[in-house]
């Protein structure tokens, strides 16, 4: 699938590019090449100097640049195959206080992105999303919708060319930066003697990293253009999840945060009537119909029509027990 290709990850030094690119080489050893294209010089020299990637540097190449800079773009995509697009601001208060900021990265960024592929002759865009932009209710999740919309109209955008795009969505990574594992664990560390939970009725899906870069290896195989992805993945009570972590302590509700959800949404209602399923994921597909693009399927079996997909109505769902092994795991 990625043999003798050239493969370009936007934000590859983050939790998800780096594992992607491991996984890539990995798997692919005969791939062409990997082009990390992100913004912070130092994460760049600090992972170029990482074991696992230093054993592949005569096949990665490190582009300082931004999603915002289009002429850094074109400089960066020439010679592409398939893009990765990770590259956002992703966290809910900084977009909040900094709206247009988000705006130009997770949107503008996005046109760049699906503008350079199409000039650049990319034949595959497999753009990151988030449960934020199912149903929105934050700045940052309105921002991911915008640019979800934006990477599945850009298969009619193409016009004659034949660079397709699709989207992956996923929640938050267990165990990665920011998440509440660590949070948990370092307040433990720390000698609390309570852990604060927003809302005792909140439930959260549990995503391992290696199954947000399973799920982009399966869109970049199998995409027509145009799919939305979405895992099949276990749900967590957070009451639970401190019981695994910390089961002496005492559990505090603090209320919830400004734009948060009790509930971790992938799929609405309104979206039932385009979604199939598969044994292990889900695609929504596009609402309007691309020139040259069939959606056959076979395996596949639409969903009902009142179908919706959220953590709490979940059929799969991890005990106390079950959320110990995984945290030891990670």
């Amino acid at each position: 699938m990625l043999s003798g290709k050239t493969i370009l990850v936007t934000g590859g030094t983050g939790s998800f590019g780096k594992k992607f690119i491991k996984t890539v080489f990995d798997k692919y050893p005969d791939v062409k090449k990997v082009i990390v294209y992100s913004r912070d010089e130092f994460k760049q020299f600090m992972m170029s100097n990482m074991p696992e990637f230093k054993a592949h540097e005569s096949k990665l190449r490190y582009f300082i640049g931004d999603v915002r800079d289009k002429e850094r773009l074109m400089r960066a995509f020439e010679g592409v195959d398939i893009v990765v697009h990770a590259a956002a601001l992703k966290q809910v208060p900084a977009c909040e206080y900094n709206p247009f900021e988000a705006v130009k990265t997770n949107v503008l960024g996005a046109q760049n992105i699906i503008d350079v592929s199409i000039d650049r002759g990319v034949k595959k865009v497999v753009a990151l999303s988030t449960d934020k932009a199912c149903a929105p209710i934050n700045l940052y999740g309105a921002t991911k919708l915008c640019s979800d919309k934006l990477f599945i109209a850009g298969n009619s955008y193409s016009g004659g060319k034949d660079t397709r795009f699709s989207v992956v969505r996923y929640g938050n990574v267990a165990g990665s930066r920011g998440s509440v594992i660590p949070f948990f664990q370092k307040l433990v560390e720390e000698g609390a003697t309570e852990l604060p939970i927003t809302d005792l009725r909140m439930t959260r899906f549990w995503l391992k990293l290696e199954q947000a870069v399973e799920m982009v290896l399966e869109a970049i195989e199998n995409m027509r253009g145009g799919e939305l992805y979405v895992k099949k993945i276990p749900s967590m009570r957070m009451p639970d999840l401190a019981k695994a972590i910390a089961p002496d302590l005492k559990i505090k509700e603090v209320g919830i945060r400004p734009g948060e959800k009790i509930h971790e949404q992938m799929i609405t209602k309104e979206d039932a009537p385009n979604t199939i399923e598969f044994k292990d994921f889900y695609i929504i597909l596009p609402q309007m119909q691309f020139a040259g693009i069939k959606y056959d399927y076979p395996d596949a079996k639409k969903v009902a029509p009142d179908f919706e997909y959220h953590s709490g109505n979940n059929d799969k769902w991890l005990t106390v027990e079950d959320m110990r092994k995984l945290i030891s795991e990670i």
